[in-house]
């Protein structure tokens, strides 16, 4: 995929992450497609490491790949940056 693409899939990545979590929700709009592009290549990895599959387009299992990446990438985010 091309960066525009990355960026895209990371915005609904990161975008469906925080709707899922629950708490105060800070950020905006550039915070939450960093870390939905970041939650993305987690998720991939970790799908890869366990045999899941990877993010390679757009289809569900790569969008819940990547949403728990940045699920996994947020929660990390609040514990070291203390937000809730």
């Amino acid at each position: 995929m091309g960066i525009i693409a990355w960026l895209i899939f990371g915005l609904i990545a990161g975008a469906i992450a925080k709707a899922i979590m629950p708490g105060d929700q800070r950020g905006g709009c550039l915070l939450t497609s960093a870390l939905g592009i970041v939650g993305a290549v987690v998720g991939g990895w970790i799908g890869t490491r366990m045999g899941y599959g990877t993010i390679q387009e757009f289809n569900i299992p790569s969008i819940g790949l990547a949403v728990v990446g940045a699920i996994v990438v947020l929660v990390i985010f609040r514990i070291v940056f203390g937000r809730s």
